[in-house]
């Protein structure tokens, strides 16, 4: 055919790549995501963290508590007859002690190990909870959680216990350490029944000794007012200390002050300014006088240069200087006045502190006499709780030797009191929230743009859909109906016109074809704005000097003669009826009905609305009349019905040598649009690519500098 001819032999590029589109968002994709579902996001995270949040911090508090216990080493030699070796040497003896600790037997022990203030603290955070007035009895005693831990590689068990109450978890995981303990102990012997009871008779005799000796010493004490010797020589000697350095710093205050009132008494003897003293100069009352008189005399000079002395100024400052000397002078007298008292006052310190010291010397002096006998009844009374001791560890070791080798274990560190809870832990808690939010925002506003399959980006129309972003068209719906469609016929300069130019010059880029040459224009759904595309892209090859045609393909709802305001009387529908001739010139054709709407622009109604319109498209006749406009006019373009909605675009196409198609922000599927441009494409149709229409003003100004990048970038590409 024909019109098969001026068809490029090459598929396009974006035919080609159809079945490899592949999802790859650059940050800018990404970020116009966020963006756009902001307000879905943003909220449905925050109710999320929050509701986390609260939930967390609603728990109970929860201290930890932590004793650890060590084992000997294995390698204890047991040589005493009827002692048990009870050390750890495998894990089952480790084991066998971890259980133990866990046991039934042993909480119950340590139930029993309570006093009954330690029983109110296990209470205290349960009683918190209860009703006002609840009595404590009826309150069970609250161990909390016991976790033994052995440490790895070790002899170590830690006692973890976690309670409600910071302090009740410390005692108890001190009392499992003894109950534990105490547990070890009843399994050991008791020994020489009759060795313990001699020993005993014997401390109990040195025990009184020891006390009686004590009783002395201390009598001696009390009468030489004595807390012991040493004490005493400590306390006399520190007083010395003191009242020797409290003498000569009371000797220095006064020497210094002396210096100064000497000195005083010179500045006056010479007649020198008393004011260059640090003492006089830098006093409270003297130096604020000091400097205001010398700013008076510095105006006084000033004041000199313009005036004579006898004007009221000079007169004035005169004035103010006089009383500012004589208050000076006072200032200066009241300086030395308090100069003299605080004299007074470091010679009244200094004989006080000679008077301390010769005090202090008649102490020490009087302390070594007593010296002699205090150090005779001391040795005594050491002597004998020396002895008392030696035959008490005797017995004690009498008692608990058995013992004390049959127990391979001791308390390495006691719980102490930690006030700070470890659930919940706000810190962790707050970055677990920000975290969720962060996850949430992002995921839901991936998700949704993964679920959401309708166009909203450049991203959409090059990536996924595999075509040629052509333009962005902003939403016009601020303009009136007969302005909008004709922007460029009537060189508008209305806000989209450049949008549309900017279709024109992209349309002009992608295509491989020369005029003349005719272009479909169509969607996939109605409402789409594909009849505002076809209507300024005419509009726009006309303004630059292209003969233009513009045909109404909507047979079934022909819309471009209102918004041209024409009539619909004739077109192509009269045309077929009346038998489609095609000799003369088919511009003047009155069946045909062309009219002209604009400088190089004319239009080709559909001349009515037909309920088979296929019957037309199929013919052949409707080829032929395309190509014979073709010759008249440098370019032809149709606007057709969607693609989703009829199959008559389809039939227009296989006619037309360009298809642009038109996409609406936020309306059509991507998986529609593309199975539509596979369609096309297979009819060997060259698609330029895809027009997105009805833009905000806001999102048009994320999209375009990527459009104009990405159109400059191939312009020139292309040149080169």
């Amino acid at each position: 055919m024909a019109e098969a001819s001026n068809k490029s032999p090459t598929p396009p590029r974006a035919a080609q790549h159809d079945d490899e589109a592949v999802e790859r968002r650059s940050l800018r994709d990404y970020f116009i995501i966020l963006r756009e579902r902001f307000w879905i996001a943003l909220p449905l995270a925050l109710l999320v963290s929050i509701l986390y949040g609260y939930n967390k911090m609603q728990q109970t508090p929860m201290y930890s508590a932590r004793a650890t216990m060590q084992f000997e080493k294995p390698d204890t030699v047991v040589q005493l007859q009827g002692v048990v070796d009870q050390s750890v040497r495998s894990d089952i003896d480790m084991n066998t002690n971890l259980e133990i600790l866990k046991s039934g037997m042993l909480s119950a022990q340590v139930r029993t190990s309570f006093t009954p203030e330690e029983q109110l603290i296990l209470k205290r955070a349960a009683l918190k909870r209860s009703p006002p007035g609840t009595d404590p009895n009826s309150i069970g005693i609250d161990l909390g959680s016991m976790n033994p831990i052995p440490s790895r590689a070790s002899f170590i068990i830690g006692i973890n216990v976690y309670h409600q109450d910071p302090e009740a978890a410390m005692i108890v995981a001190n009392k499992f350490v003894d109950g534990f303990m105490n547990y070890l102990f009843s399994k050991g012997t008791t020994g020489n029944q009759g060795a313990v009871q001699f020993l005993t008779v014997q401390a109990d005799r040195l025990r009184k000794e020891s006390e009686e000796a004590d009783r002395v010493l201390q009598r001696y004490q009390k009468e030489k007012n004595l807390l012991s010797l040493d004490s005493s020589l400590n306390l006399v000697t520190e007083q010395m200390k003191k009242t020797s350095a409290y003498r000569e710093d009371a000797r220095m205050r006064l020497n210094q002050i002396d210096e100064k009132m000497k000195q005083i008494e010179r500045f006056r003897t010479e007649k020198r300014n008393l004011l260059e003293i640090g003492e006089i100069g830098g006093h409270f009352a003297v130096a604020p006088l000091k400097g205001q008189l010398n700013r008076l005399q510095q105006e006084m000079s000033l004041l000199s240069e313009r005036y004579f002395e006898r004007h009221p100024e000079m007169i004035k400052k005169t004035n103010e200087i006089n009383v500012t000397e004589s208050d000076l002078t006072r200032a200066v007298d009241q300086a030395i006045a308090e100069l003299k008292t605080r004299q007074a006052e470091a010679r009244q310190a200094a004989n006080s502190a000679d008077e301390e010291f010769t005090r202090a010397e008649k102490a020490q002096i009087d302390l070594s006499d007593t010296s002699i006998a205090y150090r005779s009844l001391k040795t005594d009374a050491d002597s004998k709780e020396q002895n008392y001791r030696a035959l008490l560890s005797r017995l004690n070791e009498t008692k608990t030797v058995k013992n004390i080798e049959n127990v391979p274990v001791r308390p390495l560190d006691r719980a102490t009191l930690n006030p700070n809870p470890i659930s919940p832990d706000k810190a962790q808690i707050t970055k677990t929230c920000v975290g969720l939010g962060v996850l949430i925002f992002l995921g839901v506003a991936v998700g949704l743009s993964f679920i959401d399959d309708r166009v909203k980006s450049a991203w959409d129309v090059e990536s996924f859909i595999g075509a040629n972003l052509l333009g962005i068209i902003p939403d016009l719906a601020s303009l009136k109906d007969d302005e909008k469609y004709r922007l460029l016929a009537d060189d508008n300069q209305a806000p989209g016109v450049e949008a549309f130019l900017s279709v024109y010059s992209s349309i002009k880029i992608h295509s491989k074809l020369d005029f003349p040459k005719s272009i479909l224009v169509t969607s996939t759904i109605p409402g789409e704005g594909k009849t505002l595309i076809s209507c300024n892209t005419a509009g726009s090859f006309a303004r630059h000097g292209k003969k233009t045609l513009l045909i109404d393909g909507d047979l079934r709802r022909p819309m471009l003669h209102r918004h041209f305001k024409q009539q619909n009387n004739a077109g192509l529908i009269p045309w077929f009826e009346g038998g489609g001739a095609m000799e003369g010139d088919l511009a003047t054709n009155p069946a045909l009905g062309i009219i002209p709407v604009g400088e190089n622009l004319s239009l080709l109604c559909s001349g009515g609305r037909s309920k088979s319109p296929t019957e037309l498209l199929e013919n052949p006749l409707f080829g032929q009349l395309l190509e014979r406009l073709k010759r008249e006019y440098d370019l032809v373009i149709v606007d057709s019905p969607p693609l989703g909605a009829v199959t008559d675009s389809l039939l227009i196409a296989e006619r037309i040598d360009e298809v642009v198609y038109v996409c609406r922000f936020n309306r059509a599927y991507r998986k529609h649009i593309r199975l539509y441009m596979r369609a096309l494409r297979n009819g060997k149709n060259e698609v330029l690519g895809i027009v997105l229409n009805g833009l905000s003003p806001r999102r048009i100004e994320y999209y375009s500098n990527y459009r104009y990048y990405r159109s400059y970038k191939k312009y020139y590409g292309a040149q080169t």
